[in-house]
């Protein structure tokens, strides 16, 4: 006699009420426009459950009928005359105890008190009021049954020698047994119910943190996308324009023409860098393609930029016609102990410092200056003069470099600071150095 809970949508809710199979349910945008009640329709176990409630109630219906009812001469006739209707009509009333349950126990209740044979569907009514209604109104309609069974068993079955209150005691247990029954079940189902939502939101939550991880490992490689071909694409502009400049210099004949070694010279420095651009290009774009999440160096590729290399970097940028000062105040064997990801963020620092220089002021002298201990933390400090004037050909960025390097630099746990001082650019990084 186990009736099932189908599955209930998470837009439709009832306050102070666990929905169960056959509750009508209202969506709050239709009742606001004055939309009705709605009824799930039954699902096959809910009709197999039906069907077999109902088979039940009609059998004890029959035995209660037909073979005990003839027996109890000590019942008055009109009452005998009575009771098989009352019961059967109990019996096909059971189909509206999902949609009904409150109204269909109070019909229960007079008809409880004059029908033996009513016996099987009143255990249903009990059990399903139980499922169904709060527990003071079920507990409420359980007293007014054996209140109202009292008159029955004073009249019918105390003065029964045989009977005596042998079944005052089980129809009372019988009431209650029923009770028990349904709010058992409901108690299961209404924890099953919190446990997929549980479940439900707990997947909700999964996704949503992966959904965080993977757009924040986006952004890191767009960030050293950014870094990386900035620098390589900014280093292939000075070396072209320069050579174009010359060469229509020496086309208005007011420099010398080029040598074929000069020409070798700088048609080498924009392949290699034409090349080492596409080289990084491919390894971030083996990131995007779905390689191991946070690995840097997937594909067999180069080792990523460390706190050694800078040295290489600045001399890279002053081969392009930058002059480049490199102040570096440390011990070289401490910063090989900071994290590699805090290494790689002083290596793009300097490496944004430079590109920025190259593109806004061109030809101005850039001072590198890093100085940090272990526990007094590391500064880099980039800084070049404002350019006298805005003439010349300018190189294009995205807007972007210092808004990811700041986000880049507070994911190590420091502050970047950039703006004009003293007639001066400045871009200052505080990163952490813990001690060793």
């Amino acid at each position: 006699m186990t009736e099932t809970a189908a599955g209930v949508s998470g837009r439709f809710t009832r306050p102070q009420r666990w929905l169960l199979p056959g509750d009508l349910l209202t969506d709050p945008a239709d009742a606001a426009s004055g939309g009705t009640a709605r009824r799930p329709r039954r699902t096959p176990r809910d009709w197999a459950v039906d069907l077999t409630v109902f088979g039940w109630s009609l059998l004890m219906w029959l035995l209660m009928t037909f073979v005990l009812l003839p027996q109890m001469s000590h019942v008055p006739h009109w009452l005998l005359a009575i009771d098989p209707p009352l019961g059967l009509i109990s019996c096909f009333a059971l189909w509206f105890r999902r949609r009904h349950p409150f109204a269909l126990a109070l019909f229960m209740a007079p008809v409880g008190a004059l029908s033996a044979s009513a016996f099987g569907a009143l255990g249903a009514v009990i059990l399903s009021m139980a499922l169904r209604l709060p527990t003071r109104r079920a507990l409420a309609v359980i007293v007014l049954y054996t209140v109202l069974a009292i008159p029955y068993f004073i009249w019918i079955s105390l003065p029964d020698e045989q009977a005596g209150w042998g079944d005052v005691v089980f129809v009372i247990g019988y009431l209650f047994i029923f009770y028990a029954w349904g709010t058992a079940t409901r108690a299961r189902r209404q924890l099953v119910q919190r446990l997929r939502q549980d479940a439900g939101r707990e997947r909700a939550e999964h996704a949503r943190r992966l959904a965080d991880a993977r757009r924040a490992e986006r952004e890191a490689i767009a960030r050293e996308m950014h870094d990386v071909l900035a620098h390589r694409i900014s280093l292939l502009s000075v070396h072209a324009g320069a050579l174009a400049y010359r060469t229509g210099r020496s086309a208005g004949g007011t420099a010398k023409p080029l040598t074929g070694t000069e020409v070798s010279e700088s048609a080498q420095v924009i392949r290699d860098n034409a090349h080492q651009a596409l080289e990084e290009l491919r390894e971030v774009l083996t990131v995007l393609r779905g390689t191991e999440a946070g690995a840097l160096t997937e594909g067999g590729g180069r080792p990523q930029p460390r706190i050694a290399e800078i040295g290489e970097l600045v001399a890279e940028a002053v081969r392009a016609g930058q002059r480049v000062t490199l102040d570096r105040k440390y011990a070289e064997g401490a910063a090989e102990g900071l994290r590699d990801q805090v290494q790689r963020t002083v290596y793009r620092v300097v490496q944004e410092g430079l590109t920025n220089a190259r593109k806004h002021a061109p030809g101005a002298p850039i001072t590198v200056s890093l100085v940090g201990a272990p526990g007094q933390g590391l500064t880099v400090r980039i800084r070049n003069p404002l350019p006298v004037s805005k003439a010349g050909a300018h190189i294009p960025g995205a807007g972007a470099g210092l808004a990811g390097l700041e986000e880049r630099v507070a994911l190590d746990g420091g502050t970047l600071q950039h703006g004009t001082t003293g007639g001066a650019f400045e871009l200052v990084a505080k990163l952490p150095w813990p001690a060793a």
